[in-house]
This record gives C-alpha cells, sequence and structure tokens, in this order.
C-alpha cells in the first residue's frame, strides 16, 4: 500500500450540490487534517445506462467497471447517501449488488447519511450497517448523520455534527494510518 490512504467515496445522492456531499466534504477535510490521503468519488446517478442497465458484473459498461475496481480497491471507502422513505435510494444498492461479494472484507468503511429529520439517522443501523455487515466490511463504530436543519442550503453549521465527525475519525484514525502505511494486514 502506498503511504497515503487511497479513500474513495460512493456518492447516493441524485442531487449536484448535495447536502450528503457537503457532509463528506466536511469527513474528507477533517480526516486530511490527521493523515495524507488522496480521495475519488463515484457519483452511482452518474454512472449511466451502462450501470443502471446491467443486471450482473459482467453486463456493465468498461467505465462503471473502472468505477467498481475504484470502489473494491479503497483502503478506506466512505459510504454516504441521503435518507429516501427510511432507506438509502436503490440506485446506491444496485452499486453494491454489483461488487464483488468478497472484495471489501475487512475493509474498513465509513458510513454517513443525510436526511430529512433526525429519524432518519436509524438508517445507519438497519440499513448501512447490515448492508456492509454481508461483505463482512469493517464499519467504523461511529456513524455519521446530519438532518437538513443542521444545513443552510449545502452549508453545515451544527457543530455537534462536526464534533461527531472528529469523534469517528480520531477513533480509527491509528487503523487507518496503519493501513496507508502497509503495517496492518
Amino acid at each position: 500500500m502506498s503511504e497515503r490512504l487511497r479513500v474513495v467515496v460512493v456518492n447516493g445522492s441524485p442531487r449536484e450540490p448535495s447536502k450528503t456531499m457537503a457532509l463528506v466534504d466536511v469527513i474528507l477535510d477533517t480526516l486530511s487534517g490527521m493523515l495524507p490521503l488522496e480521495s475519488a468519488r463515484v457519483d452511482v446517478y452518474r454512472l449511466g445506462p451502462g450501470f443502471t442497465g446491467a443486471i450482473e458484473r459482467e453486463d456493465v459498461t468498461p467505465d462503471v467497471e473502472a468505477a467498481l475496481r475504484l470502489v473494491e480497491s479503497a483502503d478506506l471507502l466512505v459510504a454516504a447517501t441521503p435518507v429516501f422513505r427510511g432507506s438509502y435510494p436503490g440506485m446506491f444498492k444496485h452499486l453494491f449488488d454489483l461488487v464483488d461479494q468478497y472484495a471489501l472484507a475487512n475493509k474498513p468503511v465509513l458510513l454517513a447519511a443525510t436526511g430529512g429529520g433526525d429519524r432518519h439517522a436509524l438508517v445507519l443501523e438497519h440499513a448501512l450497517r447490515p448492508l456492509f455487515g454481508f461483505f463482512e466490511a469493517l464499519t467504523v463504530p461511529v456513524a455519521i448523520f446530519a438532518s437538513s436543519g443542521d444545513f443552510d442550503g449545502t452549508v453545515l453549521l451544527n457543530p455537534a455534527v462536526y464534533g461527531r465527525v472528529e469523534t469517528g475519525l480520531a477513533d480509527v484514525a491509528d487503523l487507518l494510518r496503519a493501513r496507508a502505511t502497509g503495517t496492518v494486514v
């Protein structure tokens, strides 16, 4: 592995700009203050018909295959999605339907979500964590949620959310640093 942490964000938001990506920007800014990183982003709503028309991995176009390999090769995956009707959107899930079943085993995954109200925060524990449990991924213990009231447009204002980001990343910074330098198997 390189000395820089390869962070890949899977963005489940159909909007650009979005509150979801504003939250991710705070996460990446905070993490980059802790250790060197390089980041990439997969926007599921912009992958096109080579993605939406694929039923199996063999059906995807070369650009979608490259996006899937990017997700599978990350040192840290940030799974970020808005909440629609109590769960993540189908396009977000479809990406993970195409990811190799064992590609995320023991891979650190940070869960992040945005929603209309605080009760939508349940998506983190009742939808996202089980999804990555199937892949045997190492989900970061602290998941990050921000509700619509935490933003002014797409600017995150709530200091409590910033604190949760700092706490969540500080709790796993040593693990991430070790993985980035190749000292953890």
